[in-house]
C-alpha cells in the first residue's frame, strides 16, 4: 500500500515538474512580430531592443515590453481658439506618427501615445491662435507644416517621428458665417460691376476707333449703311426707312426755286 502511494506522489511529483518547466518555457519564450520591437528590462536596467521572431528571456529577473513600429493615426480632439483678430472657433485635426527608436518611447516618456495627443492639441491651440481668420481659412497648408515641425521637434526625445499633421474641421460661429456670406456676396457684386465696367470700356475703345475711321474712309459709312438695311429687310413686318441725304436735296433747291419763279413770270 505505501510503494502504490510511493508511485503515486512520485508521479504526481513528475507531472509537477513538466508543468512548471511548461511554465518557465511559456514565459521565457516570447514572439515579437515583424512591426514590433521588444525592449527588455534585466534588474531594472534596459537592454538592445529585441526581434523581430522568437526571442528568449529569463523569467523574473527580465521584463518585456513591446512597442509598436507602425505609423499610427490619433485625432485631435476640438479645440476652443481664440484667433489673433479675437474670433472665437472650433477645430480639430489628425496627426501620423510612428515610434523610431523604441528605448526612448518606453524610457524617456511613460505613455509616449498619452504625451503625444496634450501635446498636439496644446501645439493646435498655441498655432491657430497666433493667426488671424482669414490666415486659417487661407493659408491651412502652411499651419499644417507648421504644427508637424514644432510636433516633430518635441516628440523627437522621446523616440517618436512626426510624418503629418492634418487641420480636419474648422466651425465658425453663426454671426461670422453670416458677415462672412455677405463679404462673399459683395466680393461676387464688386467683381461683377468690374467685368461690366471693362466690357463698356472696351466697346467705347472700339465705338471710338469706329469712328474715326469712319471719319477718315466715308465709304465705311456707307458699307454699314448697307448692311444694317440687309439685316432690317430679313425681319417680316418690318417697316423701312430710308433717309434721304441732305446734300443731295441741296442740290436740287436751286432748280426747283428758278422753276417756280419761270412760272410766276408767266
Amino acid at each position: 500500500m505505501f510503494e502504490a502511494l510511493e508511485g503515486v506522489l512520485g508521479l504526481g511529483g513528475y507531472l509537477g515538474a513538466i508543468i512548471i518547466i511548461v511554465l518557465i518555457l511559456t514565459s521565457a519564450i516570447k514572439v515579437i512580430p515583424e512591426y514590433q520591437r521588444g525592449v527588455v528590462f534585466r534588474l531594472g536596467r534596459v537592454t538592445e531592443p529585441k526581434g523581430p521572431g522568437i526571442v528568449v528571456i529569463i523569467p523574473i529577473i527580465d521584463r518585456l515590453i513591446k512597442v509598436d513600429l507602425r505609423v499610427l493615426t490619433m485625432d485631435v480632439p476640438v479645440q476652443e481658439v481664440l484667433t489673433k483678430d479675437n474670433v472665437p472657433i472650433k477645430v480639430n485635426a489628425v496627426v501620423y506618427f510612428r515610434v523610431i527608436d523604441p528605448i526612448k518611447s518606453v524610457v524617456a516618456v511613460e505613455n509616449h501615445i498619452m504625451a503625444t495627443s496634450l501635446l498636439s492639441q496644446t501645439t493646435l491651440r498655441s498655432v491657430v491662435g497666433r493667426c488671424e481668420l482669414d490666415e486659417v481659412l487661407s493659408e491651412r497648408e502652411r499651419i499644417n507644416i507648421e504644427l508637424q515641425k514644432i510636433i516633430d521637434e518635441r516628440t523627437d526625445p522621446w523616440g517618436i517621428k512626426v510624418s503629418a499633421v492634418e487641420v480636419k474641421e474648422l466651425e465658425l460661429p453663426e454671426s461670422m458665417k453670416r458677415a462672412l456670406a455677405r463679404q462673399a456676396e459683395a466680393e461676387r457684386e464688386r467683381r461683377a460691376k468690374i467685368i461690366n465696367a471693362e466690357g463698356e470700356y472696351q466697346a467705347a475703345e472700339r465705338l471710338s476707333a469706329a469712328a474715326k475711321l469712319m471719319e477718315v474712309s466715308p465709304v465705311t459709312l456707307q458699307l454699314r449703311y448697307l448692311q444694317t438695311l440687309k439685316e432690317m429687310s430679313s425681319e417680316k413686318n418690318a417697316t423701312i426707312i430710308v433717309p434721304f441725304p441732305v446734300e443731295l436735296l441741296k442740290a436740287f433747291l436751286p432748280a426747283a426755286g428758278k422753276g417756280n419763279s419761270g412760272n410766276g413770270d408767266q
